[in-house]
């Protein structure tokens, strides 16, 4: 049996800002040794699928001192093929073992049929914003919270390419994850930085005039209850003969245009637990506990003139 959670599911402390990192391979080794000043860490949930090795005794030291967030990547939530009973199976005994204080994923899909048999694209694919693509996400994601017996959180997606439902009415994002959140009483995980991507994107194909402004309308239109994370990531832009694109590669320091969200976001609604993620070109960690002070003291700023 695992040992005792450090700290119980959902906010630790109701009031009180919780700053994480995603913790990576590089960073294993330091991190337990130096023991920095964190509130939280994160995984992703598919590296410490296996009962047993190297990699689930590391998380296990780690839990120790820290309370574990679990991303995932690859449920696919959105699928119309349902869920992989073995990937469920292995999260759930993961969430056994490690009981983490968060739990969560991507609203977006990755397995699809092809000739006659599930196949997975190892991407995050979007999904149409549509009643019936809502109704699929609603059915598995419920699916996973009576698997787990836990609250489970969804996280919005940078997208590089959209459907269009000429047949079907197309909901705005946020209240696409809005209804999702109260038909399922899931939490929603709001990635900042890919909303600010997107928006991006958007000016670059002449659909938006004000990126920041934007994003801001996008977060007035989530619900406060719902929201339980935010994340905080680097982005880069891309050129070649097809043209320019913003990615969303979680490989640089945040911008300042997302800092500047961050606080709209926390002075909207409150201290909510936030996460620096940084997953290519991964620098030394003393680089991704800067950016952690630097959102305490952001996020701080924003509460007391929000107060």
């Amino acid at each position: 049996m695992p040992p005792d959670s450090p700290r119980p599911p959902g906010r630790l402390d109701a009031g009180v800002l919780e700053i994480g990192i995603g913790w990576r391979q590089a960073h294993y080794a330091q991190l337990l040794q130096e023991r920095p000043q964190l509130d939280f860490l994160e995984v992703h949930s598919e590296n410490f699928f296996g009962r047993g090795g190297a990699a689930l005794a590391v998380l296990e030291c780690g839990r120790s001192s820290y309370p574990i967030s679990l991303h995932g990547v690859g449920l696919s939530l959105g699928s119309a093929v349902g869920l992989d009973p073995w990937h469920m199976d292995q999260l759930a005994w993961l969430v056994e073992r490690v009981a983490p204080v968060r739990i969560s994923d991507h609203a977006s899909f990755s397995r699809g049929v092809v000739a006659g048999a599930p196949v997975h694209a190892s991407d995050l694919l979007p999904l149409p914003f549509t009643a019936e693509a809502l109704n699929v996400l609603c059915a598995n994601v419920q699916h996973v919270q009576e698997r787990l017996h836990r609250r489970f959180m969804v996280e919005n997606l940078s997208a590089y390419v959209h459907w269009k439902s000429p047949r079907e009415h197309t909901l705005a994002e946020p209240v696409f994850l809005n209804t999702l959140a109260q038909r399922t009483g899931c939490a929603l995980l709001v990635d900042v930085n890919n909303i600010y991507v997107n928006a991006l994107n958007a000016q670059l194909a002449g659909q938006c005039a004000d990126p920041l402004l934007a994003c801001m309308d996008w977060l007035d239109q989530i619900a406060p209850d719902h929201l339980a994370e935010l994340h905080l990531a680097g982005h880069c832009r891309v050129s070649d003969v097809h043209g320019e694109i913003v990615i969303d590669d979680h490989g640089s320091r945040v911008c300042p245009q997302v800092w500047t969200l961050y606080q709209y976001a926390i002075s909207r609604f409150g201290p909510v637990p936030t996460l620096i993620e940084w997953d290519t070109d991964v620098p030394e960690l003393s680089t991704l506990l800067d950016e952690a002070a630097r959102a305490r003291i952001l996020a701080g700023q924003a509460l007391a003139l929000s107060a």
